[in-house]
């Protein structure tokens, strides 16, 4: 079985650079199997290039190694802390993508200008706070998981419907039911933050989609009414 989950999250860890979600190892995939609480994860700091299934490393939903020749990915507590809140995430992407970082350095959240955006997220993208410096001084990858947590639920934001977030100075969190969906998601975050940048660019005084496109794009490729795509 974690032969198996090694597997699955090594190559959902290749879609990275294949995507140009990376430069060099700034990145990670996990994966958790439910069943166990056992998650994999990158390793901190091995290039792309040298990554082999075997190296991903099993971690469980205290923090602890369960096994693997390497540390786990330096964002392992943020991972932790998402997976315990959040029951209905399997797999959880951290990237420094180049224009979803942008927008979490200049601590915006993305808006919903057009339907491809409206097509896969439900409103805009969050850009949370800074953590404050007592928050990083104390344990600065468990507060980040923390503040993700702690705001979805103040503002009653559905993971599933919210994909994805930004973190201000820092870049892009993305998740989903698996591994290679919470890439997929980082993907369209990325696609989003791209496409909002130069939205803008364009017309400064652009306003979001109007809220019922945005809400037909969405629920006709989710929800009990979705009609998007085959049925068999």
């Amino acid at each position: 079985m974690l032969e198996a989950l090694k597997e699955r999250v090594y190559q959902a860890n290749m879609e990275l650079p294949k995507h140009g979600l990376v430069t060099f190892t700034w990145g990670n995939v996990s994966e958790i199997d439910r069943e166990t609480g056992y998650f994999a994860i990158k390793p901190s700091g091995v290039p792309y290039d040298q990554l082999k299934p075997e190296d991903m490393v099993i971690m469980d939903l205290e923090g602890n190694k369960i096994e693997g020749a390497y540390n786990p990915s330096s964002d392992t507590a943020t991972h932790v802390e998402l997976y315990k809140a959040f029951p209905e995430m399997g797999g959880i992407v951290h990237t420094h993508s180049a224009y979803a970082t942008s927008w979490a350095q200049a601590g915006r959240d993305i808006p919903c200008y057009g339907t491809t955006h409206a097509d896969y997220i439900y409103g805009e993208i969050p850009c949370l706070r800074c953590l404050t410096q007592e928050e990083i001084d104390t344990a600065y990858e468990k507060n980040t998981g923390v503040l993700i947590v702690n705001e979805f639920k103040r503002k009653k934001k559905d993971v599933a419907a919210v994909p994805g977030v930004l973190c201000k100075n820092h870049g892009p969190f993305a998740w989903g039911k698996d591994g290679m969906e919470a890439v997929h998601n980082a993907v369209v975050l990325e696609e989003c933050a791209k496409m909002a940048f130069r939205t803008e660019l364009i017309n400064p005084k652009v306003n979001p989609a109007p809220q019922e496109l945005q809400d037909k794009h969405y629920y006709r490729k989710h929800g009990a009414d979705a009609y998007y795509g085959q049925s068999i």
